[in-house]
């Protein structure tokens, strides 16, 4: 069996675990070694990486091409064609893309990142569809949100039909652009909507987002897509709260520059608090994501007060003295867990 070399040295420590603790004879811990080797090469990461490159690539490439004004003109010159031509072709592109894509994914279900490529190149053609057909409309309308919602729709209905993640993930995506869109549109483009500014309207619009998801989980047809969802409100919730705790609730920068940081630390007290109770969850309900997110951002937090806090007003020697001192603890408290986890034989 080829597999990776992380995992072959994982399996390697845990057979010598086994062997040790006298679960596990030396003949069989030899005979289970010899049932796996370490790939020499990840080519599958590769093609996964190629295909990344190839699409990023390829947007470049018309990225320059629509900015390059020369080109344009000669283009309009060969022939001017009408946004709602441009929008159909986009759409029967992006449905033949979308029908090739997951037939594929039935027939040729090992080729795996080439049938995600093709998908993600029928979402983006929708995207295009979509944008032509608003810019058909013309002008005049200032509240393009409409178009965002309208994508958040296609996707969801192509997401729950294809059974597909990623086209989920750009739902995701949409819903999360409509409404900061159509906050700025209702509020006439003010820095605050019913008196909360971006980042403290996307704390709500991530718990609620994260709650759904659970009640995504009730039923069979959603519950496909219960991580996806639930992984992407908690990244609205913890982000917010992060960017809470640095800016407050305020609208622009110059009130920010205005006053000190301290006056902001309440906000800090949530976010941590958001963390901590996130942690305590995962660790109570065996909920990875929330532990995760938990911790993750709850070392965030206590970081970026450290800077906020202690960058201006200590020596630089004795900060970063302080800073490489915490990662080390960190890391050899980590290292501890991993040895007990892990390990326990070895150290005994």
């Amino acid at each position: 069996m080829q597999i990776d070399r992380e995992k072959s040295e994982f399996l390697d420590d845990t057979i010598e675990q086994w062997q040790r603790e006298g679960l596990i004879d030396y003949g069989l811990a030899n005979q289970l070694k010899k049932s796996y080797e370490a790939k020499n090469f990840d080519w599958l990461r590769l093609a996964q990486y190629a295909f990344w490159v190839a699409l990023a690539c390829g947007f470049i490439a018309l990225g320059a091409l629509l900015i390059d004004n020369s080109i344009l003109t000669e283009l309009k010159k060969l022939y001017d064609t009408p946004d709602i031509v441009i929008s159909i072709i986009s759409a029967a592109v992006a449905a033949w893309l979308y029908i090739l894509g997951f037939r594929r994914k039935k027939k040729l279900a090992h080729l795996r990142f080439s049938n995600e490529a093709i998908v993600l190149a029928a979402i983006l053609f929708t995207a295009n569809a979509i944008a032509y057909f608003g810019k058909s409309l013309g002008s005049s309308s200032t509240n393009f949100s409409m178009l965002i919602l309208i994508s958040v729709f296609v996707y969801g209905v192509l997401g729950f039909f294809f059974n597909s993640r990623l086209i989920w993930i750009f739902a995701l995506l949409s819903f999360g652009a409509w409404f900061g869109t159509e906050t700025g549109y209702l509020s006439r483009w003010n820095f605050y909507f019913l008196g909360m500014n971006y980042p403290l309207r996307f704390v709500f619009f991530g718990a609620i987002l994260t709650a759904s998801s659970f009640l995504m989980k009730m039923f069979v047809k959603s519950r496909p897509h219960f991580q996806v969802t639930y992984i992407a409100g908690m990244v609205y919730l913890f982000v917010s709260l992060w960017l809470l705790s640095v800016f407050g609730n305020f609208a622009s920068l110059e009130e920010w520059y205005k006053i000190r940081q301290i006056h902001l630390f309440y906000w800090a007290v949530i976010s941590a608090v958001v963390c901590l109770a996130s942690t305590w969850y995962g660790l109570k309900k065996n909920d990875e994501i929330a532990r995760e997110f938990g911790i993750t951002f709850l070392f965030l937090n206590l970081y970026t007060r450290y800077f906020e806090y202690f960058w201006d007003s200590w020596h630089k020697a004795l900060f970063f003295a302080v800073l490489a001192a915490s990662f080390w603890l960190i890391g050899r408290k980590a290292e501890k867990i991993w040895n007990g986890e892990f390990l326990k034989a070895g150290d005994r």
